[in-house]
């Protein structure tokens, strides 16, 4: 590496598959799709999600810590420990002014929403809880985390909808990159399972129907594939430039070589039908880390599982690379955590890196005729991997790539 890399030197993950990096790894080559009926939705049309299974946030952080915490929050607080514990890190070392928490969260919480406005809206604005703003605005997302891990360097959210996650890793690195912070804790975490938030998708009609089979519902890809599961989880990396990390003798797990951002100025929801900014943001974030398109061997798709976005995805490798590499789409496996997504994905491809294994996609058991892919299925696939895309792409078309190397590329 050289030393002004941005490297990856910790991991941390919350999601559908456990907690914790290794559960979420080996529910993930398992292919075990985590979708199931979820006893919250019973008076929706759409009654199932991808839940973190077994989070007792009280044992987790603590009953008075917990308490003041929406759900989004707890997750992300959980993630970003096990991050800074995996890169090594001691928070009593470190210059708190030199870390940065930068975390992608797409939305407001709507966990305690309805019983706050239901208060107004019955006359009793004065029964309103004091914390419902510090509970639920994105910004303090990150501002938990900065006061958990006792951080005094820049702090921000970011929010390009699905994009979020990886949004946030492209502006630490940036800040790394211009002298900013010498560490920065990045990423996403957002809690789609809201009764209130799935009621919205659900008018939308951009979750499945598959009522009948919760599990085999999200099906990037597939002919048969009728819209997303909603998830939801955290997913934090720690990055530092290579020469810090040296520094203290860490090893990093990957490298962050490249980032590309895009709009697609086509429409408020749908993607443009050719992929045209998603192919975009690939070619920047190859232009950025000084690729050409044969130099990547594996793409973690953003693959939602809509007829819509998976066609668009197709046709936007293929303008990128001709004949695209190996691809994988880990929202099969644990639903789609909207804002949190992309920092998941990211941290899920650091890991195929290091484990030079691509998960394979649940679901897909009959590919769609029209698009041309090799999607790794049914079993996870060794390869020799160098350098893999994680991409995400948002509602308003917006749209966001990271590109991570092996250390020794």
């Amino acid at each position: 590496m050289r030393h002004d890399d941005i490297a990856v030197t910790g991991t941390g993950l919350v999601t559908p598959a456990g907690i914790g990096i290794d559960a979420t790894w080996q529910g993930l080559v398992a292919g075990r799709p985590t979708a199931s009926t979820d006893p919250e939705l019973t008076h929706l049309d759409v009654d199932f999600t991808c839940r973190v299974p077994d989070f007792d946030a009280g044992r987790l952080l603590g009953r008075s810590l917990s308490w003041r915490l929406d759900r989004c929050t707890q997750l992300a607080l959980v993630a970003a420990r096990e991050a800074v514990a995996d890169a090594g890190l001691d928070i009593g070392e470190w210059d708190p002014t030199r870390v940065a928490v930068i975390l992608g969260v797409g939305s407001n919480s709507l966990e305690r929403y309805p019983q706050e406005f239901g208060r107004y809206n019955d006359g009793r604005a004065n029964r309103m809880s004091p914390l419902a703003i510090v509970r639920s605005v994105p910004s303090m997302v990150p501002a938990e985390v900065t006061l958990d891990l006792g951080t005094r360097g820049p702090s921000l959210s970011v929010a390009t909808a699905c994009a979020s996650g990886t949004t946030a890793l492209g502006i630490a690195r940036d800040l790394l990159r211009g002298g900013a912070c010498d560490i920065a804790v990045t990423g996403g975490a957002e809690s789609g399972c809201h009764p209130g938030v799935v009621a919205c998708f659900q008018q939308m009609r951009a979750l499945s129907r598959r009522t009948h089979d919760p599990a085999g519902a999200s099906r990037p890809f597939d002919r048969d594939r009728d819209g997303f599961v909603l998830g939801e989880g955290a997913g934090i990396l720690v990055l530092e430039r290579a020469a810090h990390a040296a520094a203290r003798s860490a090893r990093p797990r990957a490298v962050l070589a490249g980032f590309g951002a895009s709009s697609d100025a086509h429409d408020i929801s749908a993607p443009h039908p050719q992929g045209r900014g998603a192919a975009d943001a690939m070619r920047a974030a190859l232009r950025d880390a000084g690729l050409s398109p044969a130099d990547i061997d594996h793409v973690n798709a953003h693959g939602t599982s809509t007829l819509l976005n998976d066609t668009a995805e197709s046709h936007a490798l293929h303008t990128v690379f001709g004949t695209p590499p190996s691809v994988t789409a880990n929202k099969s496996v644990l639903g789609h955590a909207l804002g949190a997504s992309g920092g998941i994905e990211a941290a899920v491809t650091v890991l195929t890196l290091q484990h030079q294994t691509i998960p394979p996609t649940a679901n897909l058991h009959t590919p769609d005729p029209n698009i041309d892919l090799d999607v790794v299925r049914k079993s996870p696939r060794p390869s020799p991997i160098r350098a893999a895309l994680s991409n995400s792409f948002g509602f308003g078309g917006q749209n966001a790539v990271s590109l991570f190397t092996t250390t020794t590329s």
